[in-house]
């Protein structure tokens, strides 16, 4: 039979088991604790979902030609009904992935931060505070201080999308954050040291994001964290004068 003639092939349950079990241990060997890997798995899974959702939702906008109005109302109520149920399945596997935990608007939306959640930060922001300037000494260990009062002003599923909100605030103000970088950051004539430290860290993305997003709850985590005020009134102040320039 030629492979063409075949049914599709599908991973059976047992299989996709399997799949899950060996990432979940050899992430095991290098350190990570099972439940990390396992809201990994969950995150990607419910990703392809929604991408999934979000080409089926732009096929099902047209229904075949040459069948009549009748079929092709008839189709596109069905699609549209399948690719609403498909994005149901998507929204469920991403609260399962981060976690039911409580509303948005509850108080409690904001859970304490996990290290699995500023691990995912450090990757998203590296490489973007890269396309504008250099990493520099900042103690990794007040890296990650900063980053879990930034995350400390999402809900779990803000921190999930993280990534992407991170990607688009860097597109939307290029030219800005270039010229902040260019003034203040590594490359510039100012020092490590000081009220301007931060513009040497990959963090000082994110806490620029947060300033413009949400800059009184960032207030908010950083005072508890205890990280120098100086600091935040310092980035705030250069974003201020580049924004001018």
């Amino acid at each position: 039979m030629h492979p063409a003639d075949e049914d599709p092939q599908r991973l059976d349950p047992a299989s996709l088991h399997n799949a899950r079990t060996t990432i979940v241990q050899l992430l095991g060997r290098a350190g990570v604790p099972a439940g990390s890997a396992e809201e990994l798995i969950g995150l990607v899974e419910a990703g392809v979902l929604a991408a999934a959702h979000r080409e089926a939702e732009e096929a099902a906008e047209t229904a075949p030609a040459g069948k009549g109005e009748l079929y092709e109302s008839g189709w596109l109520d069905g699609a549209r009904a399948l690719t609403g149920e498909l994005g149901g399945i998507a929204e469920r596997a991403l609260a399962r992935a981060v976690g039911a935990g409580p509303a948005e608007d509850s108080p409690e939306a904001r859970p304490p931060v996990r290290r699995m959640e500023v691990e995912r930060a450090k990757v998203a922001v590296t490489p973007l505070y890269l396309s504008f300037s250099t990493v520099s000494d900042l103690d990794p260990e007040v890296s990650e201080q900063v980053l879990t009062a930034v995350l400390g002003t999402m809900s779990p599923r803000q921190r999930a999308g993280y990534a992407g909100r991170l990607t688009r605030f860097a597109a939307d103000h290029r030219p800005h954050l270039t010229r902040l970088y260019a003034q203040y950051g590594p490359g510039s004539t100012i020092t490590l040291h000081g009220r301007y430290s931060l513009l040497h860290s990959p963090t000082s993305l994110a806490v620029l994001e947060r300033l413009a997003a949400s800059p009184s709850t960032l207030r908010e985590e950083w005072d508890a964290a205890e990280l120098p005020p100086s600091w935040l009134d310092g980035l705030t102040k250069a974003r201020e004068a580049s924004e001018t320039a």
